[in-house]
């Protein structure tokens, strides 16, 4: 069977399950209850406009970032490879290895560079990624938290951010604390401070307090409370609003935060179409690509227009 029939089954099989089903819900509550996530996201991220099976090369697909607005570059677990992939074409057009073998879990484009985050917080510069072969330096960054699965660029500020998927230290200081680190892009060097912490208690009472209906977990004292993991998998900055949006990958958790850094929304994820959401891309128009890896199963990008309110 081809890409393109299998693109075309996988999108009336959503249609008909979304028709069907009454668990599945366009915009659970946000702010109000009732409300339509989309008034403040801007996307409607339970309905896609587009979803695309990936090709078998990239069912391990952990991060993207666009080339133009019908190529973007690609990596994905375990392997030091380059792609690129024409999503209108849906196949894969280039592959270059640039490294090694390692767990490469996220990549962004700056001018003609791409940089690639490997999980041990090593950042690989490909320097020109249209050279053949490719050129890579190699910057080891010293971040203490482990699992560095997000990376973006952060053009306002010549940066690179790097979302960290554990604590940066041991102790009750970090506990349940998630931080954001920053790259200078000048001195080729990581920022010292790092440039947003998050408070996993705090997003739990935005949800309260926001009355969003999250699955939720039990205490011991027997209260319960919104159950966020919060372990950032994907980052990106909003081309328009310069929002942060954020991905958590094992709870398959959505969420924005304000350029400070403040919890502006979040929203549990449908685990059938985010089956294990790993990339997140904006093209200059603010329509939203997200990948979901796919091991045991066919990855997907999912295509959500942006349609503010």
């Amino acid at each position: 069977m081809t890409n393109l029939i299998i693109h075309n089954l996988v999108i009336l099989f959503w249609a008909l399950l979304k028709c069907s089903l009454p668990g599945i819900k366009t915009g659970q509550s946000a702010n109000t209850p009732g409300s339509n996530n989309q008034v403040i996201s801007g996307y409607n991220l339970s309905s896609p406009d587009a979803v695309v099976v990936l090709p078998i090369a990239l069912r391990e697909i952990s991060g993207l970032t666009f080339i133009d607005t019908s190529v973007f570059a690609c990596v994905q677990d375990e392997k030091g490879t380059l792609f690129l992939f024409h999503r209108g074409q849906n196949e894969v057009i280039a592959s270059e290895t640039f490294y090694s073998n390692g767990d490469f879990e996220d990549l962004c484009r700056v001018g003609q560079s791409i940089f690639v985050l490997r999980s041990d917080a090593t950042l690989f510069e490909i320097e020109n990624y249209e050279d053949r072969p490719l050129k890579t330096i190699s910057y080891g960054l010293n971040i203490p938290a482990y699992d560095n699965e997000g990376l973006c660029f952060d053009k306002e500020n010549n940066r690179l951010l790097i979302a960290s998927k554990g604590n940066s230290g041991k102790g009750e200081e970090f506990k349940n604390k998630r931080e954001i680190y920053g790259f200078d892009l000048k001195t080729k060097s990581l920022i010292e401070t790092p440039v947003f912490t998050f408070d996993e208690k705090l997003l739990k009472q935005f949800a309260i307090d926001q009355n969003i209906q999250l699955p939720v977990k039990v205490k011991k004292s027997g209260k319960t409370e919104p159950d966020i993991k919060f372990r950032p998998t994907a980052i990106g900055i909003h081309p328009m609003s310069k929002k942060l949006f954020l991905l958590s990958g094992p709870d398959q958790m959505f969420f924005i935060f304000s350029p400070q850094g403040v919890i502006e929304h979040l929203e549990a994820l449908d685990a059938e179409l985010f089956t294990q959401p790993e990339g997140l891309s904006f093209l200059e128009n603010g329509d939203l690509f997200i990948s979901n890896e796919g091991q045991n199963k066919q990855a997907t990008l999912l295509r959500f227009n942006y349609k503010p309110l």
